[in-house]
């Protein structure tokens, strides 16, 4: 009996040990990959202890410092997400990955030459999904065919291995040109930057949706119909011809001309309901009221099977006019597939009710499709737009940029 009581503990210490080493050697954190391209060195380095707030080693330098902030949220776009690992890299201000055998953080070049550099660093989300990163505005890359960047790379629950996001990119750089912006993928959102200034710190938002447009994530998001772009993608520019509104006769972009604050983009397609309308279009304008100039809220009526533009034009002066709108624009577009205007780069569904893309600095931050005019779907709009003007919001554009 004593021997078969010693053949157990040893049974269970060999497991122990098993265990222990499968935990302390699956993400070794200071050998180097030889190869990045098949061996991600997302650990190389990285601390034990991760907090939601990190500083990078070239923020002491005398270099345009910058603070990338947000949240994480889950594929829903809604949920904050916590205790997601986040790691980047970036270039120096002369847009090399710059070595430093003093710092603590510096990654030598493997025998392919290959190398993060030395500033770079980790985030772990917090409860509430908020990250922060302090460092400094990178240069582009000394052959200038890249606009300037930072690279992400997420570690989180859902997926066995680190994947990459598109990566933190400047709204103002000039080698970021519409072309580029088109083809972006979206991996987790957006990544263009608009950054905000505050006394010498440029401030830039971005919330980061978990798997976003990140082939085989084993989490979809789920939504009965889909109609508009992503939750944190960014809207793409068109040009709806303004029947009603400050821009009336023209073909006016609203996220270029109106983008930086809070704007609504409330899109009817084949099935109006006009009651349902009016009851919108008087919510918006009243909530347009009291917010001023930080609210912008665009009708876009793209009902293509009776088209005709005069008519257009006056359907919508007659509803401007009866409601007394003060502050929302009435807008059309010949269809939502029409491409003269672009606005077909927006995935409208023609045949949904309605949609409602609600965008922060050109960026959605909520959207709904087929949302009936209650006291309780205005309390949901209000809500995000209360909680999204953060301490950020009213600052001014970095003038430097």
């Amino acid at each position: 009996m004593l021997q078969f009581s010693k053949i157990i503990l040893l049974l269970f210490a060999c497991l122990n040990c098993i265990s222990c080493i499968s935990q302390t050697t699956n993400k070794p954190s200071h050998t180097l990959s030889e190869d990045f391209d098949e061996s991600m060195p997302f650990y190389y380095k990285m601390p034990q202890h991760l907090a939601a707030i990190d500083t990078s080693p070239a923020f002491k330098k005398n270099e345009q410092k910058i603070l990338l902030t947000g949240k994480i949220y889950e594929r829903d776009g809604k949920t904050p997400a916590s205790n997601v690992v986040l790691y980047y890299y970036q270039t120096n201000t002369n847009g090399i990955y710059a070595t430093k055998e003093i710092e603590e953080r510096n990654m030598p070049k493997n025998k392919l030459g290959q190398t993060h550099g030395y500033i770079r660093g980790w985030v772990k989300s917090d409860a509430h999904g908020n990250y922060s990163i302090y460092t400094i505005k990178p240069g582009s890359y000394p052959s200038r065919n890249e606009p300037a960047h930072i690279h992400i790379t997420i570690s989180d629950k859902n997926m066995d291995d680190p994947y990459y996001i598109d990566d933190f990119v400047f709204d103002n750089d000039p080698l970021l040109s519409t072309e580029r912006r088109k083809k972006m993928m979206n991996r987790g959102g957006s990544g263009v930057i608009r950054f905000v200034e505050k006394d010498d710190l440029w401030i830039g938002e971005r919330n980061i949706i978990l798997g976003l447009n990140v082939p085989n994530y084993p989490i979809k998001k789920n939504q009965k119909k889909s109609s508009g772009k992503n939750i944190g993608e960014d809207i793409i520019s068109f040009t709806p011809y303004h029947a009603y509104g400050s821009d009336k006769g023209t073909k006016t972009c609203p996220i270029c001309k109106y983008g930086w604050y809070h704007g609504v983009l409330y899109f009817v397609g084949n099935n109006p309901n006009w009651s349902d309308i009016k009851d919108w279009l008087r919510f918006f304008d009243a909530e347009s009221e009291k917010r001023e100039d930080y609210l912008k809220v665009y009708f876009v009526y793209g009902n293509d099977s009776i088209y005709n533009k005069e008519s257009r034009i006056k359907e919508l002066e007659q509803l401007g006019n009866e409601l007394d709108l003060k502050k929302v624009a009435l807008t059309f577009v010949p269809s939502f597939k029409d491409k003269t205007s672009e606005v077909y780069l927006n995935k409208i569904d023609q045949n949904v009710n309605n949609t409602f893309l609600i965008y922060k600095r050109s960026t959605i931050i909520d959207k709904y499709v087929d949302l009936k005019p209650t006291q309780e779907n205005f309390k949901k709009i209000i809500e995000q737009l209360d909680h999204s003007a953060n301490e950020y919001f009213k600052l001014s554009r970095a003038k430097r940029e």
